[in-house]
């Protein structure tokens, strides 16, 4: 059987969790959080992604706002957000996600998006404006995490202009499993893109993540870090993949918490400013006190 035809196979039922991806879940407070975001007719990559960490967040009042719709134009093979016709931006959302951080009491605001080929700008505009209004309405920090706006540079520079603290891109995987995890994207055009922000704003703090359980060799995920510490990149996330709905791909292996702590290490050693690698490490998850953490870090060398 050829290479591509295994790749497109279709997924195998998912498997059962360990114990260590089990935990309890703290829905009692969780109320204060959904009437915000029901309130302000927003959509969180907590709900569209089936984050397991949504519970825990929800419960201390923060999420991660998705802006631009709730429809992606990329068909990537890990992810459960919806696919198919996209709408028209909303020209109010940038307040209504100012208007939610300051309910919330975000001290550090991350936002991303779905993925918007259609748009000239594939949403760079967007994001400028909604990193603008909720600077404005709160004084947070801000995080972005954004597509890969085609390798456009005026799209990641339009971003760039508002000046969020912290400019996150995702590799998600290592560049043999493209195909398969991420089509139409390139793992180039990653790089380039994280590449682009730090040249053009070395101030500005890059960021990227990536899962394990796809089928990646250890080799590969070291070459990934090595490849981000490159171009400059200052925070990585490394997290298990969870199989979010039957059709999307089976999750082939887990890796045990003593992996992840003996990778995070590995990682550690490299020279990134700050890693988080854990089973339920995800891209936004605890990015709050990451950032802070290495703000204060650079203040005292300065």
């Amino acid at each position: 059987m050829s290479l591509l035809k295994i790749l497109d196979q279709k997924p195998a039922p998912r498997q059962r969790l360990p114990k260590w991806l089990k935990r309890p879940m703290p829905l009692a407070e969780m109320g204060f959080t959904v009437n915000v975001i029901e309130d302000l007719k927003l959509e969180t990559v907590c709900e569209s992604a089936k984050c397991p960490n949504r519970t825990e967040c929800w419960s201390q009042k923060t999420a991660t706002l998705m802006i631009m719709g709730e429809v992606c134009t990329r068909p990537c093979g890990f992810c459960s957000i919806n696919k198919g016709k996209t709408t028209e931006l909303e020209a109010d959302e940038p307040e209504r996600v100012a208007e939610a951080a300051l309910r919330l009491g975000l001290k550090h605001v991350v936002i991303t998006s779905v993925t918007r080929d259609d748009l000239p700008d594939g949403g760079a505009d967007h994001f400028y404006r909604c990193i603008l209004a909720v600077r404005e309405k709160t004084g947070a920090t801000v995080e972005v995490l954004t597509p890969d706006f085609l390798g456009m540079n005026s799209s990641i520079d339009r971003v760039l202009e508002a000046k969020p603290e912290v400019f996150n891109h995702n590799t998600e995987t290592v560049p043999r499993l493209y195909h398969r995890v991420r089509r139409n994207a390139e793992y180039q055009r990653t790089l380039d893109l994280l590449d682009r922000v730090k040249q053009n704003s070395p101030e500005t703090l890059t960021k990227s993540g990536f899962m394990l359980g796809l089928g990646e060799r250890r080799g590969e995920v070291l070459d990934v870090c090595a490849d981000l510490l490159r171009v400059g990149c200052d925070f990585i996330t490394v997290g298990q993949y969870l199989q979010p709905t039957p059709e999307k791909l089976p999750v082939e292996r887990f890796v045990t918490p003593e992996e992840f702590d003996e990778l995070g290490d590995q990682i550690r050693k490299m020279g990134f400013r700050k890693v988080a690698c854990g089973p339920f490490v995800r891209s936004s998850y605890n990015a709050g006190s990451m950032v802070e953490e290495a703000i204060e870090e650079i203040c005292r060398v300065e």
